[in-house]
């Protein structure tokens, strides 16, 4: 397993930086790089969002570093590995504009880069237990992600 690739995996209630992410993943051996940002929008299917809070179960960091582990092992390929892989959520409320999550990979290749950037965001949303409290300009709100 490459679980030496994982050098920024963290669940903050503060700020969380693009710059961080991106310098976490710096390697020489990378000819590829790629980095994904989610930020909290002000509408969602139509209607208009105020802000967010983020929840997180106990174990959502572990979870988060598991589906790093998987995706620089299933990413990793034919001799041209993911060499570093981060992941930053935000917790706690957020506004408009605020960084949520950023994710980042350097791999040999741009190939395995952008796949592993693009496995990591999508895995990280459908399997780490985090959920989203969104708040509406109508004065109603939402959890998305809950069961």
């Amino acid at each position: 397993m490459h679980v030496e690739a994982i050098t920024l995996v963290g669940l903050r209630d503060t700020p969380i930086s693009v710059d961080e992410a991106v310098s976490a993943v710096a390697d020489p051996r990378a000819g590829g790089t790629a980095f994904f940002v989610g930020t909290v929008r002000d509408h969602d299917h139509g209607r208009g969002v105020t802000g967010l809070a983020y929840s997180a179960h106990p174990t959502a960091e572990a979870e988060m570093r598991r589906v790093m582990e998987k995706v620089v092992a299933d990413t990793s390929r034919d001799g041209r590995p993911v060499w570093r892989v981060a992941a930053l959520h935000r917790v706690g409320d957020l506004e408009i504009g605020d960084n949520a999550v950023v994710v980042a990979a350097a791999a040999a290749h741009r190939a395995e880069a952008f796949d592993a950037c693009r496995r990591l965001i999508d895995d990280i949303k459908a399997e780490v237990p985090i959920w989203k409290h969104q708040r509406f300009t109508e004065g109603d709100a939402e959890w998305v992600g809950a069961c």
